[in-house]
């Protein structure tokens, strides 16, 4: 299993390979660690985040989303210049394709496993049969409230001690 996402003490990036549950997540650039232990992992998957501990992970395909968008942005405007031209058949073919080429990206990805919490990702699970829920705003927005309570509480904090 690969583990990558932000150290919790530095904010650097973060990838290691897990292959066992004596493995440690370590950061280079802050000597951080965090050690894998076997609850974390059952079946080569991770119960919990491996790099926060947080129980909420949920599930994506593993395709950058910047990438998504350019193309249903492409596939758009070469649809549009085609029916601005009176092309109609050539735009209805061109949605089609990108409505293929989508449906065979979702079939033959991977799936990788995201936390709320922290945003790491981990990939090269074993998600066969597993009924992982897939993003829900709800639980996100608690975790985004929750990360900006804990922001202004250290902040109401540091200027009590100045």
């Amino acid at each position: 299993m690969r583990v990558s996402g932000g150290c919790p003490s530095c904010q650097q990036a973060v990838r290691a390979e897990i292959s066992s549950a004596a493995d440690r997540l370590h950061c280079e650039a802050c000597d951080w660690s965090r050690p894998v232990i076997s609850d974390d992992i059952v079946n080569n998957r991770p119960r919990r985040c491996l790099m926060c501990g947080c129980d909420d992970l949920w599930r994506q395909k593993d395709f950058p989303q910047k990438i998504g968008v350019a193309m249903v942005g492409v596939g758009i405007l070469i649809s549009t210049i085609a029916y601005y031209n009176y092309w109609i058949k050539t735009a209805i073919a061109v949605l089609v394709v990108f409505a293929l080429v989508d449906m065979l990206l979702f079939w033959f990805m991977a799936d990788v496993l995201v936390c709320y919490r922290c945003g790491a990702a981990h990939r090269r699970t074993n998600l066969q049969n597993e009924p992982h829920p897939t993003f829900d705003l709800e639980v996100a927005e608690r975790y985004r409230q929750q990360a900006i309570r804990l922001a202004e509480s250290q902040e109401q904090s540091e200027k009590h001690e100045m």
